[in-house]
């Protein structure tokens, strides 16, 4: 549904009444905007009309933010950041620019020693990466798609699988000399290092090979990236994903505490909002993603 033409003000309406809430100065907005003092009030004013409601308190020579017009200001603040970094993403890439959400561990290690394929297709599409270990949400129009670990479900936006994840128990090899595991049940013995966005992660595993889950402690890590170098360092065993850690294992850094891999029913995911199904950029993304995932890995850098 179109929102009704009376509330969508003009840009240079709102340009002043940002610059004025920001500076709290009707003489420095002026100035920012090169305008006159009286050509800056009376497009605030004229906002005000449009509106219906008064957004400044004026005080003689000073004007303050009414209740109303604080959180005004904070929306149209966003609203133009986000006009302006579109327009800039465009003049950048006028065929599109498109803003992935991914995992760090995921981006870091198996998405960007692939990129310069995707450029290499793809040269006209800007492709921004951003990355945090919390889920991205859609509605803060930060990212246009995501990649995401878990299992989607049926109330979520549309999503296609990308691959899934075996992790194997790794270690330093020094560790795993000293303490020579035999059985599963060994590796209670050794120290066991932890993720914190996988809390689970170790008993999913001693279930899965018949140990008990009960009491288990050890160091926690927020990134896979430090949870790898622990286990490089020597620090405990770590539940790596086989496919991020390739150099380590090559390069004998890891090694396999045990030969028992554990695949659980979560996988990568790239999802995204249903109003950009359409959107050429990630069209393409998501066919190359597809594609990219159902071939050898590449060995990861170091």
């Amino acid at each position: 549904m179109a929102t009704p033409r009376r509330f969508l003000p003009s840009l240079p309406l709102l340009a002043a009444f940002e610059a004025a809430a920001r500076t709290g100065s009707i003489t420095q907005a002026a100035q920012e905007l090169s305008l006159t003092q009286s050509a800056v009030s009376r497009q605030i004013r004229a906002l005000e009309g449009q509106l219906g409601v008064t957004l400044f308190v004026r005080q003689k020579q000073t004007i303050a933010l009414t209740l109303g017009g604080q959180g005004y200001a904070r929306e149209v603040r966003d609203a133009l950041q986000r006009i302006s970094a579109a327009s800039m993403n465009l003049r950048a890439s006028p065929a599109g620019a498109l803003t992935l959400g991914v995992p760090p561990g995921f981006g870091a290690r198996w998405l960007i020693p692939r990129l310069p394929r995707f450029a290499a297709q793809f040269p006209d599409i800007t492709l921004n990466i951003l990355s945090r270990a919390a889920r991205f949400d859609f509605r803060d129009g930060i990212v246009d798609a995501t990649v995401r670990f878990g299992i989607p479900t049926r109330s979520e936006e549309p999503a296609v699988m990308l691959q899934a994840e075996t992790v194997l128990p790794l270690c330093a090899p020094e560790l795993r000399d000293r303490h020579a595991p035999r059985q599963p049940a060994d590796l209670r013995q050794m120290p066991l290092l932890h993720l914190t966005p996988r809390p689970d992660a170790w008993e999913r595993w001693l279930r899965e090979y018949d140990v008990d889950d009960s009491g288990i402690h050890g160091m926690l890590f927020d990134q896979f990236a430090l949870l790898g170098a622990a286990a490089v360092a020597g620090l405990g065993v770590a539940l790596l994903p086989e496919g991020l850690f390739q150099a380590e294992l090559a390069e004998g850094r890891l090694v396999e505490a045990l030969p028992l891999p554990y695949r659980g029913t979560e996988a990568y995911y790239l999802s995204w909002p249903r109003d950009r199904d359409d959107f050429p950029p990630l069209q393409h993304l998501r066919r190359w993603l597809v594609e990219e995932t159902a071939v050898a890995p590449p060995e990861a850098p170091a």
